[in-house]
């Protein structure tokens, strides 16, 4: 093979290696995760509430989690998660695993969607760098639904991360101490090409496009949140160019990028935050 046509592959192989897309698996698993944010939140009775929504810091959501063997409650699934950027939008989804959690699941259900929403920092920094441990690196409560967010319990507004989990069309808190939340980081690189690491997707620097089912998650969080902040504030949700969803005036283009993640000020070594804003935790207004 001559030089020219051996540094034609060359650059097409290198080409094709920065623009992985989605497989199979993947897409379908970022579709059943619009899913199961479209349905429980076409029901506001029995939604995620709207203050929770408008001010997470991160989400996840898991369809179809399947029991582990024996284990009583126990589960094991996989699913995404996105953050929120510093502008208030959501970053690109990473892929996920979750596993454990032997508390809270309907006795006798098979499968059962799971949704985690992160209110404060911390529980993201263990996230970023691999794994964290639900209960332990990051207080879980069973989360309120629809209009009863004003009824929260001490123990809930305490916690840094809500969850609830949805089976046989009911939507409901769970407890899911125990559980651990870990980075798929072969659907990642599968979606986002090789050597792709969570702060990667989370920042906009992955290399690799992803498919259009994964982005429509992005995009579906976008319009959930651009409705629980209208549903707030009283101002209409306005449509973006690419699908987003805004409320009120449009930001500047400045505004609208992708920010890097900041070190985490006097925070141990290797902390990020992922969202500028204080990690205390506010109690929920009645």
């Amino acid at each position: 093979m001559s030089r020219l046509p051996r540094v034609a592959v060359l650059a097409l192989a290198l080409g094709l290696a920065t623009s992985a897309m989605a497989g199979p698996r993947e897409d379908e698993r970022a579709r059943n995760a619009v899913r199961v944010l479209t349905d429980i939140q076409a029901i506001p009775e029995s939604a995620i509430p709207d203050k929770l929504l408008d001010d997470a810091h991160a989400i996840v959501i898991v369809p179809d989690t399947v029991k582990i063997g024996l284990m009583v409650g126990a589960r094991r699934g996989h699913g995404l998660l996105s953050v929120r950027n510093p502008d208030g939008t959501w970053s690109n989804p990473s892929f996920v695993k979750l596993t454990g959690g032997s508390i809270g699941f309907q006795a006798g259900v098979q499968s059962a969607d799971v949704v985690l929403v992160f209110r404060s920092d911390r529980g993201l920094d263990s996230i970023v760098n691999g794994k964290v441990t639900l209960g332990a690196d990051a207080g879980v409560a069973a989360g309120p639904v629809g209009r009863n967010a004003a009824t929260a319990t001490d123990g809930q507004l305490k916690a840094e991360i809500w969850s609830w989990s949805r089976a046989r069309g009911l939507f409901a808190g769970v407890a899911l101490d125990g559980a651990v939340l870990s980075i798929d980081d072969g659907a990642n690189e599968s979606v986002y090409g090789h050597g792709t690491t969570p702060r990667m997707i989370f920042e906009g620097r992955a290399k690799g496009v992803p498919s259009n089912a994964v982005v429509d998650f992005r995009d579906r969080l976008e319009e959930a949140s651009a409705n629980a902040s209208a549903n707030r504030t009283g101002a209409a949700p306005r449509r973006a160019s690419g699908g987003q969803v805004q409320v009120g005036a449009p930001e500047s283009p400045a505004s609208s990028q992708t920010q890097p993640l900041q070190p985490a000020g006097q925070a141990q070594p290797g902390g990020f935050e992922t969202v500028e804003s204080p990690t205390k935790v506010e109690p929920l207004p009645r």
